[in-house]
Parts: C-alpha cells; structure tokens; sequence
C-alpha cells in the first residue's frame, strides 16, 4: 500500500479546460489584432492618398510608427495607478510641432496625480489633460490646460502641479470623469540654447504595486492598439482630404476642429495642402502679429512633419522678415529669396502655420509661380491662387 502522502494528486480537469480555453482565446484575439492593422492599411492605399513611391512608403511608414506608439500606450504603459511620462519623439500625428519636445501619460479623470520638475529654460510650456477617443471618434477634447502664463515656478526652479477633480495646490490641473491622459508641450524658440524641462508623474494614494497581466486586459489593450492606429490615421487623411479642396492656401478651417482633436487652446492653427511641379514655387506672405511664438512647417499627406535635419520649418526666431512682413518660398531647391521650405522631393502634401497666444491671427497671401523666375524677379507677383 503505497503512501498517500507521496501520491500526487489528480491533475485538475476544469482548470486545464480553462487553460486550453483560454490560451485558443488569446490565439484567436491575436490573429483579429493582426487583421484590425492589415486593415488600417486601407488608408494609406485610400483613393485620394497619393500613390508614387515615396508617398506610399512613407504611409506604410507612418501605420508602423502609430502601431509601435499604440502598442506602447495601451500595453506597456497603459496602468493610470503607475503613469510615466513618455516622450513622443519616435512618432509624427496630426502635424507634429518639429519645434517641441512632446510627453504624454495615461491617467484616469477619478484620480490624483502630482507632475514635478523643472520648468527649464525652453520658451514654452503647456500641460493638458485630454479625453482621448481617437479609436472611437477621432477627438481628443480638452478637460483642463495650464500654462506659462498661470504656472508658478519656485525660486529653485521647481514646479509641482496636482492634476485632480478638485482644485489643488497652486498649479492645478483639472481633470474630468472622463479624462484618460495628459499631454506636455514643451517649445523650443532656438534649440541651441534653450533647455527642456525633466518631469515626473505619480498617483497620490496609489496601491502598493501593479497587479499582474490578465488575459482579459491584454486582449482589451490589442483591441485599443489596433483601433487607434487606424483611427488616427483615418483622422487626419480625412482632415487632408478637406485641406485638399483649397490646393495652395492657408485659410482658417475652423478652429473648434482643430481644439476636439486635442489642439492646444492657446494656439490658432492654419492647416492647408499644397501641390507644386519641380519648377515651381509655393510663396506665402503674411504680417507677423506680436506673439510669444509662431511656426510655419511643412508635412507629408499624412500631416507628418518632414525630415527635421533639413529646411522644413521656421519659427519666430529663426525667420528673416522683411519690414515686418513674412514671405515663406516652398519649393525643391533655394531661390535665394525669403524664408525657403525645402519640399523634401515630395510634389504634394500639407502645412501648417500656428499663431501662438496673439490677439491677431492673419491669414497669409499664398501664390504659385514659376520658381526660375522668382528666383530671377524676387518682386514677381505670379497667379493668384
């Protein structure tokens, strides 16, 4: 008779069941996750999304670096008992300031959160808490925003802001109930000499540590990664597709559009597309008003921003005017007149010119002309467009 406290004891049936049930579960959640991105390529291959080499391969580019994001904030950093602060410095959505250092969290509007740090030398900076439905309706609404203008800085240098429901400290954040991130603009005038800030996030009163992955919350977190990807992207295509029917300009779409998809409330956005021939040039002229900030850049068709090691972009402080007045040339090479674009080799795409904090927000003359000639007559007026 052997001993029965030797004798292992019976495998148990129902939790091998459950095991085998849910393991084929999570195959099958990955296989529908695998076919939500295949379908988010339907956008890059979208009729009016332009379809030559370049354009096509970087909006096969642009769906990985949403995936890579996505996966990130809704996997791996997705608890809002144990935020962090991320920088978005490997991804490009909706016209990317090439100006800003950006950082991002995930929270949740029923609870309380101190952000520390150091203001930094950088020449603007912004926090806002933001009710994220890009995966459902391609918003992202502002619940609360702080920024230069209200923020008290310590004679150290250091900051402290309580994002809550209620009013806290003397930098509060509002949060609403449905409030699921912050967003950090951070504003660079003249990188060469200015400085961002550090800063850090935690939960008041959170648990003692992260509970462990369940299935239920990764299947629910690939659902989220795949969802937002292509609403992102159907986002701002479709945002491109409007830009499209006013080829050249700059005018003002609205800027309630702008603000739902998570805008900063203290900038005036002027979106447009452009299109040009090789021997063509793009030329934008507008009066500056008295602003702390003001870029203008140029984007892909899917509203990235162009390759920052070249000439894509011009701000306040790195802009030569002319009695006040702004004359911006995009076209493929330097004519040696105004603030010159570079297009990148790209024959089309959108831009952006943002009024940061100004009472006045003018609406640029914009014309094509005949970039040999201009560069020959720098007064040749063109045709209007």
């Amino acid at each position: 008779m052997s001993n029965p406290a030797s004798t292992p004891a019976p495998p148990n049936r129902n939790s091998t069941s459950d095991a085998t049930t849910t393991n084929l579960g999570l195959a099958k959640d990955w296989s529908e996750f695998c076919r939500a991105l295949e379908r988010a390529g339907e956008v890059v291959l979208r009729d009016a999304a332009p379809d030559t080499p370049l354009d096509r391969a970087e909006g096969f580019r642009y769906l990985s670096r949403l995936t890579r994001e996505m996966l990130y904030s809704c996997v791996d950093n997705a608890d809002p008992d144990f935020p962090r602060l991320h920088e978005l410095d490997l991804v490009k959505i909706g016209a990317d300031n090439p100006d800003n250092v950006y950082l991002s969290a995930n929270i949740r509007g029923d609870r309380s959160y101190r952000i520390t740090g150091k203001r930094g030398t950088i020449a603007y900076f912004s926090i806002g808490s933001k009710a994220n439905r890009y995966a459902k309706d391609g918003t992202m609404a502002s619940t609360g925003e702080l920024t230069d203008a209200d923020l008290v800085v310590e004679p150290d240098g250091t900051v402290e802001i309580i994002a809550s429901a209620t009013e806290q400290g003397r930098n509060w954040l509002p949060l609403a109930p449905d409030s699921t991130g912050l967003v950090v603009r951070q504003t660079y005038l003249d990188r060469s000499t200015e400085t961002p800030g550090q800063w850090h996030i935690e939960r008041l009163d959170a648990p003692a540590g992260p509970a462990p992955l369940s299935p239920e919350f990764l299947v629910g977190a690939l659902r989220r990664a795949a969802l937002s990807v292509h609403g992102t992207a159907a986002t701002f295509a479709d945002w491109t597709e409007l830009f499209m029917t006013r080829p050249n300009e700059l005018p003002d779409f609205g800027q309630e559009m702008f603000q739902r998809a998570g805008g900063d409330p203290e900038i005036y956005y002027l979106h447009g597309y452009w299109t040009l021939r090789p021997d063509q040039a793009w030329v934008i002229e507008t009066e500056v008003p008295d602003c702390p900030y003001w870029n203008f850049q140029l984007n892909n068709w899917w509203m990235e921003s162009l390759d920052h090691r070249r000439r894509i972009s011009v701000n306040k402080h790195t802009a030569t005017l002319d009695g006040g007045t702004l004359t911006i040339v995009v076209a493929d090479r330097d004519p040696g007149v105004g603030n010159w674009i570079d297009t990148c080799g790209h024959r089309s795409g959108t831009a952006l010119l943002r009024w940061l904090g100004a009472d006045a927000h003018p609406i640029p003359r914009c014309r094509v002309v005949d970039l040999d000639s201009l560069a020959r007559t720098p007064s040749s007026t063109g045709e209007d467009r």
